[in-house]
């Protein structure tokens, strides 16, 4: 999804641990289905290991006018939770600030 977004990396495992997610934090997952869109509306931006364009998070990201990366293999592993990041969606590129 395009845009770009700076803020905090929230490295959420499952589900059961999207409460941690603070309103404008980076959403760093493996995947995202129907049940996480809700998690959204919070986010500042998303980040995924798997998925591409027609994939459930792009197709969200872009509903809500966030910037999204997806596809990433390892987001979840080298991004740290709480780490300061650049989520830039236009050039599917993630930065470390």
């Amino acid at each position: 999804s395009p845009g770009a977004y700076r803020g905090v990396a929230r490295v959420i495992r499952s589900l059961a641990e999207a409460a941690r997610l603070g309103d404008g934090e980076v959403l760093v997952c493996g995947v995202t289905a129907p049940t996480w869109t809700p998690y959204f509306a919070i986010a500042g931006a998303v980040v995924t290991d798997a998925g591409g364009a027609l994939s459930h998070t792009a197709v969200v990201a872009r509903e809500y006018g966030i910037p999204a990366v997806v596809g990433t293999r390892t987001g979840t592993t080298e991004i740290g939770d709480g780490t300061l990041i650049e989520v830039d969606g236009s050039e599917g590129v993630v930065r470390f600030l």
